[in-house]
This record gives structure tokens, sequence and C-alpha cells, in this order.
């Protein structure tokens, strides 16, 4: 059993740090966050400027009732500190010829959306949806907060994963049930928000569709931010310390015991318990020493076994007009004319593809108060292949946007250059080089069936017996449901430690 009130230390402020500091404050933890930003959030970051707030990062919410939960282990309620905003439909999701198609949680709703593109399909999403029920009840309410330390504990699900058809990827198993071209890709794109390449990821992902039929899909009033200041305030209220511009260089280690952490400026900070929310790969590669790691956490495995996400370029635009007859809602996913093709490029990483798919996002349409009056705010991002392709983002960056701009200027939002009165752009270079993130990848470990469960990298160092982690590249993944599940497991581990048991 550990000392009473042991000290804490998390390594970064991203959701999963913020979630596993608030669950340990909440136990008595004397919880410290080191972030190396300016600010928190990590990849939940925000920019604002000239009167604009974007959102850097994740801007979808599903399963509210898991920041519930944080806010109710201080007595709190979350829609005191932060309202959520439903959006409906989920997205709109655009073909290359300009024509959409729409989604929510209403069967019947959606049944009438696919008659518009193949009758003949809607019976199959009906047996779609319903085929994404027990996937969504193993995969994610009874796994999705349960840590895969050993191989017996992987043993155990193989049965279940057989059943549910997991080594198939999503894209072949919503084909099994979906005929019409577009509409395959209308309910298979929902790996790419965590990394995942839908030709690749097992269709064990394909719950994420059930996730939001099932909570719905909901908006942060005032931006995602918004959530992470709520959710900072609140650990902040248990007694918790944030420090910005504290990078972390080294964690410091005496056997298979961590002793603390070494900051850029050479100041250490000595702790009972480490949890890193920074990237994990170069978590391992960076800040610990490779004597002190076996070959399940060498560079070796992670220079050259696993397989990473694509990563992004993000163009945020602030406008002086309202584009309030654009096709446009609050989330929008515009298609290339290829599919198969574009995602077979991107994932190989060898270099830039010609065309490109869009994610665009338009928060003004539901809360104006993210831009000043009668202006709009938007994202556009396009997933791209990550750092290990031979691209030149110093000199492909300026004409990337002009393609993305002149592309919307085209379809969807007329003379948008001569509107435009503030401007971010990020691209792989930005994950690499500010968030950490090896080789730039957006969403770290690639979901794949072999990097998910036991064979993706665990919540608890097998070198180092109080190091924890949380966040995408850890178990159970990326995306705002996977990273705050990543928290509640090493709550867990935490606390068996701690002799007080499983109270969560």
């Amino acid at each position: 059993m550990s000392r009473p009130n042991p000290k804490t230390i998390v390594i970064g402020s991203g959701f999963g740090g913020l979630a596993a500091a608030i669950r340990l404050a909440a136990r008595g933890h004397r919880v410290t966050i080191l972030e190396k930003l300016n600010g928190p959030g990590g990849r939940a970051y925000a920019f604002k400027q000239d009167g604009f707030i974007f959102d850097a990062g994740p801007t979808v919410i599903t399963v509210p009732h898991l920041f519930d939960e944080l806010f109710a282990l201080a007595g709190k309620r979350r829609e005191d500190a932060v309202q959520f905003i439903r959006i409906d439909p989920f997205y709109r999701i655009f073909d290359h010829e300009g024509r959409y198609f729409e989604y929510n949680d209403d069967e019947a709703f959606v049944r009438s959306q696919i008659r518009r593109f193949n009758p003949a399909d809607q019976d199959g999403y009906s047996r779609f949806l319903a085929s994404t029920r027990p996937i969504f009840e193993k995969g994610f309410v009874e796994l999705g907060d349960v840590p895969f330390l050993t191989f017996a504990d992987m043993l155990r699900v193989v049965p279940d994963l057989l059943r549910l058809r997991a080594h198939q990827s999503v894209y072949r198993y919503v084909s099994s049930y979906l005929q019409d071209d577009f509409l395959r890709r209308a309910f298979t794109f929902h790996p790419l928000l965590i990394g995942g390449n839908p030709l690749k990821a097992s269709s064990i992902y394909a719950m994420i569709h059930y996730i939001e039929h099932a909570w719905g899909v909901y908006y942060a009033e005032g931006g995602t931010q918004a959530l992470v200041h709520a959710l900072l305030a609140l650990f902040q209220s248990l007694g918790g310390e944030i420090v910005y511009e504290a990078e972390v260089t080294r964690i410091l280690t005496e056997g298979r015991k961590a002793k603390g952490v070494r900051l850029q400026n050479g100041e250490t900070i000595a702790a009972d318990y480490i949890i890193s929310n920074a990237d994990l790969p170069n978590t391992y590669m960076q800040l610990i020493d490779p004597q002190v790691r076996s070959f399940r956490n060498s560079d070796f495995r992670y220079r050259h076994l696993t397989k990473y996400s694509m990563s992004l370029v993000v163009i945020y635009v602030g406008t002086n007009r309202r584009y309030t007859d654009s096709p446009l809602a609050h989330h929008n996913i515009i298609f290339s004319e290829r599919y198969q093709g574009l995602l077979k490029e991107l994932f190989a990483a060898k270099t830039l593809p010609k065309d490109f798919s869009l994610y665009v996002h338009m928060p003004t349409r539901t809360d104006p108060s993210v831009a000043p009056p009668d202006h709009e705010a938007f994202y556009f991002l396009s997933p791209v292949p990550h750092l290990g392709a031979d691209i030149d983002w110093e000199t492909v960056a300026p004409e990337y946007r002009e393609r993305i701009l002149t592309f919307l200027e085209e379809h969807y939002l007329p003379d948008l250059r001569q509107h435009i009165v503030t401007e971010h752009m990020i691209d792989p270079r930005y994950f690499q080089d500010t968030l950490g993130s090896y080789l730039g990848a957006g969403f770290s470990v690639q979901p794949l069936l072999t990097q998910s469960a036991y064979f993706r990298p665990h919540n608890r160092s097998e070198d180092i017996d109080n190091l924890y982690f949380v966040g995408a590249g850890t178990h159970p993944g990326a995306g705002l449901p996977g990273v705050v599940s990543s928290a509640k497991i090493v709550e867990r581990l935490i606390a068996a430690v701690d002799g007080l048991g499983d109270e969560s």
C-alpha cells in the first residue's frame, strides 16, 4: 500500500491527462500537471485570434456521461460548468458532385435519407445498425474501460471477437449490408476520426456509429476549449496544480521505479506515480533511458514495427460575412471522387495524393459566440500522410492551401478568400514539433486489430512499475471516449496499488 496522499505527476493536459488528474485528485492524490504549451488541452488546444476561437483538436463530443462522471466525483454537475448542445444532423456528407446525405439517431430519418440514394439499402442499413449493438455492448460498454495487461486478458475475449467478425475491416463489414458506393463511404468514415484506415481498421470500430446512435453527437457551447477549461477548473477545485511551459525531458528511474521527472530548465520534481498523456511512442523513445526498457518498449518496436495514423492539414479561417446560403452544416464531410484509392495512398505514406477529402467544421452554425458578430468561423481539415512520407511541407503547404481554398470557393463558399479576415494553418510539422507526436501522426498508434487491446501499448508500463499511460496511443485508443476511458483504467490500476480497490 502506498503512503497517504501520494504525489502524482501528469505529463500533458490533453483530455486523457485532465481526466486522470481529476480522478486521482478526487482520491486524495496531490496532483501536478506539467504542460509544455502555454495553455491547456494538448491536441485540444485552442487558437484565439482577432476575436475568433478555433478548436485545434476534437470537435465531436459523444458519450457525454463520461464527462458527467468526472464532475460527479467532486459532487458537481457538468451542466453547471459547460453546456452541451445536441447537433442534428450529426453530419452532412457530400459526394464529389455536391449531393449530400445526412444522418442522426432516428432510424426512420436515416432510412428516408438512404432512400434518396438507393432504396434497396434501407433494410440493409437496419440490419447493419442492429448488428453494431452487440459490438457496442461488448467493445465499449463491457471492455472500453478494462485494461489488457496480459495475454490471458486477450484470450478471454477472442471468442467474442471472432463472433463479432472483428477480423473483417470496417469497409468490408459495412459493404456486406450496403450496396451503394456512396452509402458505404458514409458509414465507413468513422475510423478516420480516430486515425484509422476504414479499409484496414477492425470492424469493432463500426461501434462508433452505434455510440452516436445511442448517445448522440454534441458540441460544447463556446467550443471544445470551453470543456477543457471547465475540466481544468474542476481539477483545480480539487486542489490540483497545473504548470505551463514545463516541458518534461526525462522520466527519472531507479531500478523498476520512477522517482520523478526532469524539466527542460533542469528542475527535477519527485513523484510517487507518473502518468504520461504525452505521445506514447515518444514518451518511451525520448523520455526513458533505453537501458531500463524491454524489447516491447524499445526504439525498434516503435520505429519499425508500429504502424501510425495519418496526419492532418487544418486551415482555420474567420470571414467577415456569414455563409447562411451555403449548403454546409455544423459537421461536414466532403468526399473526393476516389475513396479506396485515396485511403491507400494516405496510409501508404509515400507521397501526397493529388486529390483530397475534407472535414469542414462550421461551429458558428450552432454557436455564433466563437466569432465576432456577423462573422463566420471555419476549419477545413484534410487527412494527409504522416512524416514518413517524402513531402517537403515547407514547399507543399502553401500550394495545398491554395488547392483547398480554390475548391471550396468553386463549390461551397463563393469569394472565400476576399472575405477572410484571420487565418491559421497547421500541417504534420505542428503535430511533431509542437505536440511531440512521433512522425507527426495526428492520432498516434493506428487502430488496427493487431494494435488493439493487449496488442496496443499498455496503460501501465511493463518496465517501470509506477508509470502509467493515458491518451490516444494507449488502450482503448484515440477519440474523446477512448482517451477519457483510458483515465478510468489508470485510476483503477493505481487504486489497486493504493489498496483502495475499485470505487469508480
